[in-house]
Formats: structure tokens, sequence, C-alpha cells
């Protein structure tokens, strides 16, 4: 358990791969995913590195895969996913599946060619048979159809002067049923009026062979005199991208064509039947192996890319990387390079050495499905410092109480409690199925913080004893109505009383009338009480702030195992001890005065008790006024309010002068001066090698020969102390923390004020609502009731189950961000990113 409240051990690793067994090794570190590795070539261009060419043959092997995918979904077929996780192909098969790949991707272009060729054809045919039988309906409706018919012959001037009968000639084709309107204007401006214009509708859309959408088109045919005209015609034509076709001269002729047109399209639409059937075969095979060959190549392809990052010693024969890898992990490691060394029938084992570095190694959490969502809270905020402590296991416990103490509602929790459950329960099946929307994602992802809110809330809601804003009566209330006496009778209340009188005042001095605490929870006649919201207010702000002034302290407490972890010693006497008191001066104090008032104070006594909030600020002016809470309440106060401030130079000045002082100390004991020549004491040999391994590592041979030698016998390098800087930034903390106090408990209040919220806005609905389902008690009514609770159910789900649960949720995280994990997380670490396949096998293919 002890990985869950600090991140994993990590050291830095160097392996050394022998050339023909690298790509095994590192194909099972990918299967593994417990390694990172750190690019040793950052100054190489990317096309300059070894295994480039391997690479981009993976791309175009990944390009043609891409494109028979597009074409499987375009053809409306489902990609076969068993959930397979094939094994990474060897990097001989690299040329079978770059044949295959090839043949596949040749004959789906083939096919799409002839057919888009095919399609062509037909649809020339298509609108060839509407231009024939339009264009004899067109001629069939004229009056004198010898006055259209066309001519070859150009007209002669004289025939026309003789008086002989006019000839015009005609041209048809198809076009764009939106273009018409245009068309038919720059036809009559160009022409001036001189041509005569006959269009009509196709019915059916045809389709566009080049994109596969569906067209709406129109025949048209157009009457004309003379070749001037015709030319213009034909240009205006060519402007509008319609297609002319040609139109024979007589009716038999025109049938005749209209009867080979009607052959030639069955014989085509035989011949596309076939070939969209072979279309069919291949895209449905190739649909079943798809994704485990988009998993063998990306596999291939990341580890051809992981091995760029390695450096190639000169003898051609070894490669060297370095890696992150967790301490716990080292012997899985070890045996997944043995397996890699034995896959690839290498004789020479990988080797894995340790190393020493004064880098800092990432943070890595182990997480399972239900400690991963709070994990992820707790990462949104920042990554945590190597080995500083995780705020994740008490998030657990702590987020969702607080977001039920401000959701808090019996009803609401059951509900979300069943969705949750639903999730937890067909996870398996949920996951299989691979829904890609996001906000479901994102649900999923978080159904067990969902199903502990819920939990907590059902909690909170019986604590509240609210459900759906009503209450629920099993002990019966402590409170009696009898005896009470009533001036008004001069005697205890009667039936009549309760009946006539709205308004009722119970006294719990009398006795008889209060009964005892109810077992658990808020008794329920408070539910009726015209002074609910004032008592209601009263409890839970106090409430408020005992919970938020636990929390912090917790928070501090946590930072002495931080600094006791870190061998911070300092930081424990000038940190968390003057912070501790601090907070517990003030803030504890306040806390015993609640709890305090709460068990001092009983039903005869409470009119006396004095007001928290004046008592609180006496305190800071050393004076208390009215009656004291205790015997010897200012003599304490003052005490605190001086060890309080007492804390303030303790954390601002006395830390930063034992700081200069120390490193003076440090400065004097690491050096001698001799003649005024100062000279360091040295490194020793490890950290030597640790210089060397930092400094000098991208360098060639001998200049790492060079400088070694040179670092050996020169002090290393330490940060020079700046006092000025070191007071400002102690300064800057501890006014930060001092006012931090004040604010963030502050801040706590906000659970008092989201749960009177929640509380009265579910009262509005009950009352707005349901009431008005309630009002009748006949079988209209029943109609009136099941149709208002429809109503109410919807707006109970959207806006309290729903806006309300985000917005409690939001304040928890801000509660758990800003108020709690300031205290003792700084968040300011980088994360363990391991080579690892898993990405690819959930389909984001991320590199």
């Amino acid at each position: 358990m002890g990985e869950l409240f600090r991140s994993e051990e990590m050291t830095l690793g160097q392996l050394f791969l022998q050339s023909e067994a690298a790509y095994c090794c590192v194909s099972e570190l990918g299967e593994i995913g417990m390694v990172q590795f750190r690019d040793l070539n950052p100054d190489v261009n990317v096309f300059q590195r070894k295994f480039v060419n391997e690479v981009r043959r993976c791309e175009e092997m990944d390009r043609k895969l891409r494109f028979v995918e597009k074409e499987i979904k375009k053809a409306n077929i489902a990609i076969v996913d068993t959930g397979e996780n094939p094994e990474v192909p060897f990097p001989r098969d690299m040329i079978d599946l770059e044949a295959t790949f090839e043949k596949l991707e040749n004959e789906l272009k083939e096919i799409n060619t002839n057919q888009e060729a095919l399609k062509k054809n037909f649809l020339e045919l298509t609108e060839l048979k509407h231009i024939l039988r339009r264009t004899q309906q067109f001629f069939d409706e004229m009056e004198d159809p010898s006055l259209l018919e066309e001519t070859h012959a150009p007209l002669d001037p004289s025939e026309v002067i003789r008086g002989a009968p006019l000839r015009l000639g005609f041209v048809a084709g198809v076009i764009g049923r939106e273009r018409i309107p245009t068309f038919e204007r720059m036809l009559w401006r160009v022409c001036r009026g001189n041509v005569f214009l006959r269009q009509a509708d196709i019915e059916d859309p045809l389709e566009d062979p080049a994109t596969g959408d569906q067209v709406h088109k129109s025949v048209f045919i157009i009457f004309f005199q003379g070749d001037q005209l015709k030319n213009r015609v034909k240009k205006i034509c060519e402007g509008f991208r319609a297609t002319l076709y040609p139109c024979p001269e007589t009716p038999q002729e025109r049938k005749e064509m209209l009867a080979g047109v009607n052959a030639r399209i069955e014989d085509l639409q035989m011949v596309l039947n076939q070939t969209e059937d072979h279309r069919q075969r291949v895209l449905q095979a190739a649909a079943k192996t798809v994704r485990v060959w988009f998993i063998k190549v990306r596999k291939m392809k990341a580890i051809y890319h992981t091995l760029n990052l390695c450096n190639i010693d000169v003898t051609q024969k070894c490669l060297i990387a370095e890696v992150w890898c967790p301490v716990s992990e080292l012997d899985s490691i070890q045996f997944a390079l043995r397996r890699g060394t034995e896959k690839s029938g290498s004789t020479v084992p990988s080797i894995l050495n340790r190393m020493q570095t004064k880098q800092t190694p990432p943070t890595y959490n182990k997480t399972n499905k239900f400690t991963s969502g709070f994990q992820n809270i707790v990462d949104a905020y920042g990554i945590g410092n190597y080995r500083e402590m995780n705020p994740a296991p008490y998030t657990i416990i702590t987020f969702p109480f607080l977001f039920a103490v401000m959701f808090g509602d019996l009803g609401h929790g059951v509900l979300m409690t069943c969705a949750a459950l639903y999730l937890v329960l067909r996870e398996s099946r949920l996951i299989a199925q691979k829904n890609d929307n996001e906000i479901f994602s994102m649900l999923f992802a978080g159904r067990y913080i969902i199903l502990l809110m819920g939990i907590f809330s059902m909690y909170t809601g019986i604590i509240y004893n609210d459900c759906f804003s009503k209450t629920l009566n099993v002990f019966g209330s402590g409170w009696s109505v009898r005896p009470m006496f009533d001036p008004r009778v001069g005697g205890n209340w009667t039936d009549e009383t309760l009946e006539d009188v709205k308004v009722l005042q119970l006294d719990p001095a009398v006795a008889g009338v209060f009964k005892g605490p109810y077992p658990i929870g808020i008794d329920p006649i408070w539910n009726i009480a015209t002074n609910k919201l004032t008592f209601l207010n009263s409890f839970k702000m106090k409430m408020s702030i005992v919970l938020g002034v636990i929390h912090m302290l917790f928070g501090v407490s946590l930072s002495l195992f931080n600094h006791l972890y870190f061998q911070k010693p300092l930081n424990i006497y000038f940190g968390f001890i003057p912070e501790i008191v601090f907070m517990v001066s003030l803030f504890g104090y306040l806390v015993i005065l609640v709890l305090y008032k709460w068990i001092a104070y009983n039903v005869f006594t409470s009119k006396e008790a004095p007001s928290l909030l004046i008592a609180f600020i006496n305190m800071f002016l050393f004076n208390v006024s009215g009656t004291p809470l205790y015997s010897g309440q200012m003599a304490v106060q003052t005490i605190l309010v001086l060890i309080a401030l007492a804390c303030i130079p303790c954390m601002l000045i006395v830390k930063t002068l034992i700081m200069r002082r120390q490193h003076m100390w440090q400065r004097r004991l690491g050096t001698q001066n001799f003649g005024g020549i100062r000279v360091g004491n040295g490194p020793t040999e490890d950290e030597a090698e640790i210089i060397q391994h930092d400094q000098l590592a991208q360098q060639s041979d001998e200049e790492s020969e060079r400088c070694l030698l040179s670092t050996a016998f020169k002090a290393p390098e330490e940060e020079e102390f700046n006092f000025a800087d070191m007071a400002v930034h102690q300064a800057i903390h501890t006014i930060e923390y001092c006012l931090g106090c004040i604010s963030n408990t502050a801040s706590y209040l906000r659970l008092w004020a989201l749960s009177l919220a929640h509380a009265q806005l579910s009262e509005v609905l009950w009352s707005m609502v349901m009431r008005i389902g309630l009002s009748s008690r006949s079988i209209a009514g029943f109609v009136l009731l099941s149709l208002v609770f429809v109503f109410f159910a919807i707006l109970t789900v959207a806006i309290l189950l729903i806006m309300e649960g985000l917005s409690a949720f939001l304040h928890a995280l801000r509660l758990h961000w800003v108020e709690f994990q300031n205290k003792f997380y700084s968040g300011q670490g980088f994360k363990f990113m391991p080579f690892t396949f898993d990405s690819i096998l959930e389909g984001t293919f991320d590199e």
C-alpha cells in the first residue's frame, strides 16, 4: 500500500542492446509499458537518424491502410474489432506487409477507376435517354412540327425572300436544375431574344460518378436560326457546364436510338453490379483484418521511433539507450529483455545498468480502475514532485464527503448511486462497446467517483433528514405539543387550538414538550417550523467551519511527512511547527468554542449563550464583552493570540537567518585558503561519474575523457546563496500562509451556502411542481399527477442532479486544490510517460 501515499521510486537505467536484438527488446518493453526512453540525440535532425527509412516505410503502409479504411467506411461496412492484440511483426515481415498493402491499394484503385468510368458512361447514357424522351415530347406538343425540323443545310436568304418556309436548328442537353433560371436569362440577353428554350426536370436524381452525390438535373432544348446563334448557344452551354448530346432529326431515328440506348444501359447496369459486388467482397475481406494491420504497423512505427532515440556505438553493433523505470519493475524489465533477446535469436544478452544522477526523476503513481479517477483529479492540478506525498488516497474519502455536504439529499443520493452502479456493474460490456461520446466517456471514467459521491450524499441526506425536500419521521419527533400552555384559553392546547392557529411556538424549556434529541440527524419537526432556515443556517455554518479547519489541519500535518522524508529538519522546526501552532491557536480554538457551546448549553441556558462571532472578534481586541463562555477566557485568548503572533517572525525571519548561517558554515567547512588561493575538496568518484554523465553524455569520446579529467580536480559548481531572494521568498510564503488561513477558512463556508441552496431549490421544485399534481384527488387528478411527475422527474435530473451536482463537484474540487493541497503539495513535477502500446490498442494511436 506504500505506493498509494508516495510516488514510486524511480531509477535511471542504461540499456545496451545488440543491433539484431534491439527491435525485439524494445517491442517487449512496449508490451509491459514500464520504461520511459530519453532522447540521446537531441541535436540530430529527425531526417538524419538511423531508422528514418524504416519510419517512412511504416508511414507509407499506414497511409495505404488509411486509404483502405476510408473505402471501407464509404461502403458502410463495419470494421471487425475482436479485441485481438497481435504481436509485433519481425523486421523481415515488413516486405510481405508492404506487398500485401500495395496489392490491396492497387486493386481498390483499379476497381474505383473502372467503376467511375462505368458510372460516367452510365450517366451519359441515362441523360441521353431522358433527352430522347423529352425531345420527342417537345416536338409532339408543337402545333406544326414541320417548322421545327433541323436541317444541316445553310439557310438561303433568297428562299426567305421568295417566302420559302423557315427552318430552325436546335441543340439538346442536360444542365443542373439550380442553374436553369440564370441559364435562361443569359440566353435571352446574349441572343437578344432570338432563341426559343424548352426545359423539363428529370424526376429521379442522378449520381455524380466523381463524388457519388445525388444531383438533380433538367433536360433542355434550344431552337435558333443560323450558325452565329448556334455558336453563341454552344458557348453559353459550355460556360454553364451543360452537357450537349446529339439528337436525331426524325422521330424514327430518335426511336431507334432510344431503343439502342436502353439496351446499352441494361448491359452496363449488369457490369456495374458485378463490379460493385467484387468491390464489396474485397472490402469485406479487408475489414476483417484492417484493425490488426493497423496495430502491427503502428507498433512497428513506434518501435523505430524509439530506436531513433538511442545512440549507436562506433562498431555499429550495439545500441545504447537511457530509460527511466520504477525500481519495483526492474525484474519484469530484465525478464522482458531476456524474452526479446531469445525471440530475436541473439546469443548476446541485453544489459540494464542502474545509473546515478542528480536529475529529477519523473513522477509515477500506480493506479487501478478505482483509484485512477481520484489520481486524475490530483494530477489535473499539477503532477507531484518526485516522492512527494500523494493527496489521492485521502481524496478518495474527503472529496466525495465534501461534495455530499453540499449535495446532501437522500433521494438525490439514491438516484446518483443507482446511475453509478449501472456503470460499475456493466463496465466490461460498456468497455467492449467503445462508445465515442465524449461526455459518456468522461462519466464512465469517473464512475467510482460518482458512486462514492452518491453513497456519501445518502449519508449526509440522513443527517440533514432531507429526501426530495421532505423529511422522514422514522423514530418519531423529539418534540411534543402537549402539555403546552395557551394564554388565550388560559390552559393547555386543545385540538381546536391546533386546527385554528397556523403558527405555534414550542418552548423546549417546558417539561414534556422536548422529549429528547432525535436518534440520528435533524428532528423532522423542523421541516414545518417557521424558523427552519434560521436554525439550519446556524447549524450548517458552524459545521462548515469545523470541517474546514479539520481539513486544513490535516493538510498541514501531511507536510510533516514530506519534511521527514526529504530530511529537512529546518522546515520542521521553523515551518511546520509554527504553521500548525498558528492555525490551532486561532482557528482550532474557534472550533473548540463551537463544540464547547454545543455541549455546555442546553435548552434552559441557550438564551444566555454569547455570540461566537463577537467572542472571536474580541479575542483580537484583547477584550471580553458580555457574558464569557467560561472562566479565564480573557487570559486564554490573550495567550493564544500572542503565541500566534510569535509564530510569524519564526517563519518570516528566523528560518532565513539560520539558512544563511548554515550556508556560511558549509562554505567555511568545504574550502581552505592557502595564500589567498581557494582550493576545492573536489568531487568523489561517484560524483565525478554523475557530472560526466549529466554534462558530457552527448560529446565525443575524446572530449568526454578530457572533460572528465578536468572535472575530477575541480570543485562542483554550487548554486550561490542569495539572502535577499530567500528573504523575499520566505516573506511571500509567510504572508500567503497567514492570510490564507483566514481566506481558506472563509472559503469553506461554501459548504454551508451550497447545502442551503440545494435544499431550498429542491423545496421550491416540490412546492411549484409536485404540489400541483397532488392538489386533486379525482381520476383527472391522477392523470394530472402522472404528467406532473414526469415533468418533476425531468427537472430533478436536469437541475438538481446534473447542474447542482456539477456545481458541488467544482466547489469540492476547488476546496481540495486550493485549501487542502497547497498546505503540503507543490505539484511541480513531470509525469512518467512510459513507452507503451496501450494507446494503440485503445484506438488513440498517440505517439
